[in-house]
């Protein structure tokens, strides 16, 4: 999950490159053997998502301001629509650009995702992806296109009966519980697999943003496999009440610490 961070607008090619291997698919099997997938369990009762909201964060990298992110929520006919762009700016946009797009949707009664699009352009890299969910029929689908080169591929495999994505889930996650000390998993599309992530509600903590200063939860997404695992260490803050707002995000991974602060909210 968290893919504005997996998509972080300041790595360089060197260290995207060791940052997206992936595990042997054999030992991927085995893993989800040991750990089977969860059930993704429906919004707690009495959760409301927001009907139209953009949350606007400054991406910091080291001591730089390298980006802004902005998520865009919005409901209709019983969807949360979330966009959400990712882009360099200053200095690092002129060692190595970045201007990245993502939409997903979700289901607000059972949280399931609906399908996940992105589009990347990174240096000189230029791809997009759609990845689209069958529930009846059990299948994920996902066309990769290679703009710079013209090429697409189209590969599909099996799913569960509900799954979250990258983009959403970080807004499903806000529809549990968070109660400290109880954890609970959920089930990921990733990379063509369906990933177990345990969401660990590990303490309340007071922070401080650019939009202010919030009594929050800090929820720490682990797995044993795929995109999450490989990405070194991260963590959300959500605010502790009943909204459960992300008002920060980080990610601490070999070449540097990533951090997302909440700019600024607006409720339209």
């Amino acid at each position: 999950m968290l893919t504005l961070l997996f998509a972080a607008p300041c790595r360089t090619g060197a260290a995207r490159a060791q940052t997206a291997h992936l595990e042997p698919i054999g030992e991927a099997q085995a893993v989800q053997a040991q750990h089977p997938i969860p059930t993704l369990q429906p919004p707690i009762a009495g959760y409301e998502f927001p009907q139209r909201e953009t949350l606007t964060f400054t991406v910091d990298w080291r001591v730089f301001t390298a980006g802004t992110a902005v998520f865009h929520l919005e409901q209709k006919d019983g969807k949360l629509h979330v966009t959400a762009t990712a882009d360099t700016v200053g200095a690092v946009n002129m060692l190595f650009p970045v201007v990245d797009r993502f939409q997903s949707t979700m289901d607000t009664k059972t949280g399931c995702s609906g399908g996940f699009w992105k589009q990347l352009q990174e240096g000189r890299r230029r791809v997009s992806s759609d990845l689209t969910f069958d529930y009846h029929a059990g299948r994920q689908t996902e066309v990769q296109r290679n703009l710079a080169k013209g090429t697409q591929k189209t590969q599909s495999s099996n799913i569960p009966a509900c799954v979250t994505d990258s983009l959403s889930g970080i807004f499903y996650a806000a529809s549990q519980g968070l109660v400290v000390g109880q954890d609970f998993g959920l089930p990921l599309a990733d990379s063509m697999r369906t990933v177990t992530v345990t969401m660990k509600v590990e303490a309340k903590e007071e922070i401080k943003t650019p939009a202010g200063t919030f009594q929050t939860i800090r929820v720490q997404p682990t797995a044993e496999e795929g995109v999450v695992k490989n990405r070194g260490n991260i963590w959300i803050w959500y605010t502790d009440d009943a909204r459960h707002i992300p008002v920060q995000m980080r990610a601490r991974l070999f070449w540097g610490t990533i951090t997302f602060y909440l700019q600024s909210m607006e409720a339209q």
